[in-house]
Order: C-alpha cells, then structure tokens, then sequence
C-alpha cells in the first residue's frame, strides 16, 4: 500500500473542506461575528493543517494500485465526517459528539436526516456549513479531487474508474476523464439554476443558496424548520419538483440534450420507465390524501403526494406538509420510492431504476429460457444489449443492498428499537432518502434515537453513497494484503 499516494489525495479532500469551512467563517464574520465563529474559525485551522501536511512532507507518488484507490475513496469520505463534525461539536448546543458525527455524515452522504429539533436556532453560518457539506458531498469529495488532478495522471484515471461505475457512465458518451468534467457543469448548472429561480421566486438569497445546495445534491437540509413548506408558495414547491427531478436523472441526458439542442437524448428507456413511476406514484398519493381529507380541494393533495414521491425518489427528502399522519397508502408509495432512488449517473444512491430494469428484464429472461431452452433471449436496455457478465453485478448488488437491510434492521432491533423505526430508518438511511414515516417522516427528527442506532443508521448512510463496494474492497483489502 502507497503511504504517499493515499495521504496527498486524501489531503486534497480536506483541503476542500477547509475551503468551506473558511467560507463559513466568513458568513459568520458578515452576520456580526455570530456565535459560531469561533468553532467554525477552530475547524478550519485544524482541518486545513491535516489537509496540507502531506504536500509539505510527503513527496509526491505517480504509482497507485487498485488497493490505494479504493483507500483514497474510502478515507477521503471518512476523514471528511471527522473533521466535518468539529463545527458542530465545538458550536455545542444540541450536538453531542454522536449528534455530531450523525450530522456530519448526514450532510456529506446528502441524506439529509437530522437530529435538530429548532433549525432555525443555528446560527447562519453554522446552516451555510451545513449545507456546504451537501452541496460538497453531492458533487462528491472524491469527485473534488478528480477535478484538481491533472488529466494525464494514472492516479486520475484510475480513481475516475473506481468512483464512477460502468452503470453510472453509461450515458455520456465519452471518455473517462471527460465523463468527471460533464458531471460537474451538470451538478454546477442545476445548482445555479436553483438558486436563481429560487431568488426570483421570493426566496431571501441566503434561503435560496442553503436550499440550491440542497436540491441539486439531492440532500434534504433546509434552513427553515419547515423546510419548503414554509415559504408557503406552490411556485417554489414546483420548482423544487423539477429540480428534484433534473437532479435525479442521468446527468449525461442533460448534457447530450444542451449540447446537442435536441430531445432525442431524453427517448431513454430508463429516464421513461422513471418518470412512469414518479408520475403513477403522485397520482396514488394524491388520490389517497384527497380521500383522506374530502374537506380539502384538488390542489393541495396533489401538490403534496407529488411533490413528496419526487422528494423520496430523488433522495432529496425536502417537503412541504408534515406526512406523519397520512394513510397508509401513500406510506407505502414513499418506502417504495425510497428503494427506486432515482437513475444512475445522477446524485442519487440506493438501488436506482437502472438495476431494477435490468432484474425484471433478467428474470423474464430466464422465464423465456426456462419455457423455451433452445431459445435465445437477451436483456436488453433500450437497443443496449446487457450480457451476463454485466447483469451478475447489479444482481450482487441488489443482493448485498437487501442484506445489509436485513441485518441493519435486526441489529437495531437487537439493540433496542424504541420507537419502531428499525426498518424504515434503515431503508431512509441506506438509501440516503433521510426522512422516512412517522415521527422521522418528512417533518420529523432522529434526536430521540439511541447513540447505537444512529451509528448504524450513519454506517448504513456511507455505504449507500459509496455504493457498497469501496468499503467491502477496503476491509476485504486488508484481510488479504497480497491482492493489488
């Protein structure tokens, strides 16, 4: 394993870190030097100094084998919660040092769950912070660390490979090092985008940064307690919708589709069969709510079953109403779309509509073998020929996904699950959905959860951003120091 490698890439995601957090200080500084200031001013110098240590003391490495890729991606996110939990540990307040640290992974995995019962209490640099951990998590530290390292370095190349999958490249239509460049003017542009529709919408302009931030990674933190539905508009609960939406799909569709001026691109099998699933879902809500509430009109149910079937799909898990008392119906539609998760290539996590094309497509396939052995029939996505080789992966994956479930769910329950969220807060949290039903649902808090479980539920948040297979290659890594 390369020492020197490992710790000046990993340097570059604490640097970037400390960029946000010096940001912060200076939000803090142009709000009167509010109260967290000092905690902020602490977290950077110590984040900062970690950060650059390697570049004054390390020489720099071209070399770098599979093993110190999967560890770059692997510390880079963990030592980015570390340090990234110092501002709120320091702050204090609500935040003990497991708070923290779920807060911390939280904001940077975008999931977007919470243990703040009062989040307008923060002080504003200390919400700038925490947004910031969103908007630099949805983008992707190691996706931050592509970007400064120059293109014709081995050690970029192979990290692009690791940290982007085949699935997620699948669209772009270019070549690895440029597939890093069209993710973040996508990710960049939906993020600016919102912010101005947002401010042009009514939204006071630190309002409307916090919550660009937050849609276009897909993160769920918002700055006001009631998160969109404080605003009270339908014109930015809309906009929210379609940003939702834009940031959950193929980031190469959008790009292919700007670039070209042509909607041929958005004729995807996968964006289609989404979007069939979103539109299906807002009308079995909407229809649901509405004959909950027979008192209420047409709008507001179907306002508030679509936007929060967006909301969950998307993993963005921002809302406008609190879905703690809806029926069951719609509850059910929401833990679906928090296993769908939105498409691959997007800021998305959890299992992704791509994959689950891809399992139905398989089993009808071997339905058709089974009936008729001397036939030949292919999974195919779109005019895409999928080969086994390919669909074995998503399988595996979509295997271990349900496992690890399993077995957060029942360590939860071993553990104690006094408020009965051992599964729902599993699936929320694997799928980086953050809110779930009930008293974690769209208006709700994890404060009242055990230490333990949070820590499961943070765990269960890293592996579900980093897509399982960095962290099970770094453990299996280490048991088997001879693999490269």
């Amino acid at each position: 394993m390369n020492l020197k490698v490992i710790s000046r890439n990993v340097g570059i995601a604490l640097l970037v870190d400390a960029l946000f957090m010096l940001l912060s200080m200076l939000v803090s500084i142009a709000n009167g030097n509010d109260s967290a200031l000092a905690a902020l001013s602490i977290s950077f110098f110590i984040t900062f100094v970690v950060g650059v240590f390697p570049f004054i003391f390390v020489r720099k490495s071209p070399d770098i084998t599979l093993k110190d890729g999967y560890m770059i991606i692997f510390l880079s996110w963990l030592l980015s919660f570390v340090f990234g939990m110092l501002p709120y540990a320091l702050w204090g307040g609500p935040f003990t040092l497991a708070n923290a640290w779920f807060e911390s992974v939280s904001g940077f995995t975008t999931t977007g769950s919470t243990i703040l019962e009062d989040v307008e209490a923060l002080p504003r640099s200390l919400l700038f912070w925490r947004a910031s951990t969103h908007f630099i998590g949805g983008l992707g530290v190691v996706v931050f660390l592509l970007l400064i390292i120059p293109t014709s370095s081995p050690v970029r190349l192979r990290l692009t490979n690791m940290e982007l999958s085949s699935l997620s490249r699948g669209d772009y239509r270019s070549r690895a090092n440029k597939t890093v460049y069209i993710f973040a003017y996508v990710y960049l542009g939906i993020c600016a985008l919102a912010f101005f529709s947002y401010w042009a919408a009514g939204m006071s302009p630190f309002d409307a940064i916090c919550h660009s931030f937050s849609v276009s990674a897909t993160g769920g933190f918002s700055s006001r307690n009631l998160s969109i539905g404080h605003f009270q508009s339908p014109l930015i609960a809309w906009l929210t919708i379609l940003f939702m939406f834009l940031a959950s799909i193929h980031f190469g569709i959008i790009f292919i589709t700007i670039a070209t001026r042509s909607l041929r691109p958005l004729n995807n099998h996968v964006l289609k069969a989404y979007a069939f699933f979103l539109v299906l879902g807002a009308l079995i809500s909407g229809f649901s709510l509405k004959i909950h509430n027979v008192d209420t009109g047409w709008a507001d149910p179907f306002l508030a079953g679509a936007f929060h079937v967006f909301s969950y799909a998307s993993t963005s898990g921002l809302a406008i109403s609190d879905n703690s008392t809806w029926p069951m119906v719609p509850c059910f539609v929401l833990i679906l779309a928090s296993l769908v998760c939105g498409c691959a290539g997007s800021t998305t996590c959890g299992l992704k509509m791509d994959r689950i094309i891809v399992l139905w497509k398989a089993i009808k396939s071997q339905i058709l073998r089974a009936l008729h052995p001397s036939s030949v029939n292919e999974v195919k996505l779109g005019r895409k020929t999928i080969h086994d080789e390919e669909v074995y992966p998503m399988i595996l994956y979509i295997a271990m996904y349900f496992l690890i479930l399993a077995i957060s769910s029942m360590l939860c329950l071993l553990i104690g699950d006094p408020n009965g969220h051992a599964i729902t807060g599993s699936i929320a949290s694997l799928g980086n959905v953050g809110p779930s039903i009930g008293s974690i649902g769209s208006m709700g808090n994890y404060n009242a959860e055990p230490a333990a479980i949070k820590f499961i539920f943070s765990l269960d948040m890293f592996l579900g951003r980093v897509e399982i297979y960095p962290v099970l290659a770094v453990f299996i890594s280490i048991f088997s120091p001879k693999q490269k």
